[in-house]
């Protein structure tokens, strides 16, 4: 069954039910469309997010099962714990949102690409000054070590991707994320050993999907910024909340 492929200036297409989201390649739901800050936001809002390289057209997925971290089981082994017990990692938020995000695409080992684009970084620059895409900043002295970035929907930090440069750095940022108290949810969209380590487990979509509703709220004071004076019911807004 073929897929959506919507034009880039489409803004008021929705997203198909991730229902209909394709086995093989897990989660594949749509392809086309921009990186604008309106449909990202109904994006993430609806379970969905963009990965894809340089030169291919943007893709929408929605993997089943869906791995998640509830900060309550977060894993942290003994090597760990003395790390962060000896302050050689400062953990800041939002201090070098754009740089995480590059150190986050830079080339890694056995890699011949990147999915963090340079369209990607601008469009998720303009998030974060929207204060809804959020970075982790991991500092040994003054050098940039590790970190994280992703979005925040509500009480759940859906993470996209996270770099480390000296052993255990994208760990604390991690956990610090897991620590901080805000958030009910994180979301780690792919299973990896590293994040199944770490306590993250996978769950089905429609699990996934029901934290979302109760959890992914954004608050109403964004949706005139983010989808216009006349935001009408062509978006999905399954985690925005209305004002009554």
């Amino acid at each position: 069954m073929p897929i959506p492929f919507i034009s880039p200036d489409d803004e008021h297409t929705p997203f198909p039910d991730v229902s209909v989201a394709l086995e093989e390649p897990n989660g594949l739901l749509m392809a086309g469309g921009s990186l604008s800050v309106r449909r990202l936001v109904d994006a993430y809002c609806c379970g969905v997010f963009p990965w894809y390289e340089e030169g291919e057209p943007i893709l929408w997925w929605s993997p089943d099962p869906r791995c998640v971290l509830q900060p309550k089981n977060i894993k942290i082994s003994r090597s760990l714990r003395k790390t962060l017990r000896s302050g050689k990692y400062e953990v800041t938020e939002n201090l070098a949102y754009r740089e995480v995000m590059k150190q986050c695409g830079a080339p890694r080992a056995g890699s011949t690409g990147t999915w963090v684009t340079d369209a990607m970084i601008a469009a998720y620059c303009k998030l974060n000054t929207l204060g809804i895409a959020k970075s982790l900043e991991v500092w040994e002295g003054h050098r940039l070590v590790g970190g994280l970035y992703g979005i925040e929907v509500g009480d759940v930090f859906v993470g996209e991707s996270m770099f480390s440069r000296a052993n255990d750095a994208s760990k604390a940022a991690f956990v610090h994320l897991a620590q901080c108290g805000r958030y009910q949810l994180i979301d780690c969209q792919l299973e990896t050993a590293h994040l199944k380590s770490l306590g993250a487990e996978s769950i089905s979509r429609l699990d996934y999907l029901r934290y979302l509703k109760e959890y992914g709220r954004m608050p109403s004071a964004l949706l005139p910024e983010v989808f216009g004076s006349n935001a009408g019911s062509s978006f999905n807004y399954l985690g925005v909340q209305q004002s009554s």
